[in-house]
């Protein structure tokens, strides 16, 4: 048992999640981590908020040091899974009107953890989001159909492989090498066949269609080259959500929560203070 908020909450939700909370503050504020990796991937960002917030990091099931038993196949097949996991972790330590900053596919699991409980959060920071990345007609969103199925075909054939040759990719700067092996040891962590499902589960997705559904201030913070998220998706995504601002980085790559977390701070500190 943990004290929060005054009040006494049991472990098991935030078990199954290694949830951490940090921070002095008394606005709450998550950190949720994309594909691949956990809440480690904001070490380099959490800490800087955590005198005026509290910080509340976790692992999605299946990665990190959640509990894996807690995966299932059915319940994860959708990105609805992971954000009623959002909803109850919050349900759980009481909080409400927080801010939520979710990377890459957490990006959308927090604009369907806001819409599932719109009392949730108050604003919403996007980084490098997608809400499909499958191009259609007009919409860009970096790959074709069949450019996804040869991606998920190859990660189903060898995961060690895939993961040593597309997270330098995703990662961008490979003047940075420590950056990409990083992301390469984060991705071969998990587990293989958990990997295959999420990833399958991250890149059919299409969630185009709930971005007019936010009722609160949204942040989209997209880096100015990023294979896996292009400036367009931004552009798109800044187009159809109403109160939306949109800040295109210096950074590149999909990760600047690890390769620019200086600038990623100062635009988050930006958008919370105005």
């Amino acid at each position: 048992m943990i004290r929060f908020a005054k009040t006494i909450v049991s472990m098991d939700v935030l078990k199954r999640n290694n949830v951490t909370i940090k921070g002095m503050g008394e606005d709450i504020i998550f950190f949720a981590h994309g594909f691949g990796c956990d809440q480690n991937m904001w070490r380099y960002v959490a800490p800087a908020f955590q005198e005026k917030y509290t910080t509340v990091l976790f692992d999605h099931v299946g990665a990190g040091n959640s509990d894996l038993s807690a995966y299932s196949f059915v319940k994860y097949d959708q990105l609805e899974g992971y954000a009623e996991d959002i909803v109850e972790i919050a349900r759980e330590l009481k909080v409400s009107n927080a801010v939520f900053v979710g990377h890459s596919v957490s990006a959308l699991i927090g604009l369907m953890a806001a819409k599932m409980a719109p009392d949730l959060f108050t604003r919403l920071v996007l980084v490098s989001p997608s809400p499909s990345y499958i191009n259609d007609k007009d919409y860009i969103g970096g790959f074709s159909r069949t450019e996804i199925d040869e991606l998920l075909e190859s990660l189903n054939d060898n995961h060690l492989g895939w993961s040593a040759t597309m997270a330098p990719v995703i990662m961008g700067n490979p003047e940075r090498k420590e950056l990409g092996e990083e992301l390469t040891s984060s991705f071969c962590k998990t587990d293989p066949e958990i990997a295959k499902h999420f990833a399958r589960t991250t890149f059919l997705t299409d969630k185009r269609h709930i971005l007019t559904d936010t009722k609160v201030p949204v942040l989209i913070l997209q880096c100015r080259d990023d294979v896996i998220a292009p400036v367009e998706v931004g552009h798109y995504m800044h187009k159809h959500m109403d109160g939306s601002k949109l800040v295109i980085m210096n950074a590149t790559g999909h990760c600047p929560n690890l390769s620019a977390p200086e600038e990623t701070i100062s635009k988050i500190r930006d958008f919370l203070n105005d």
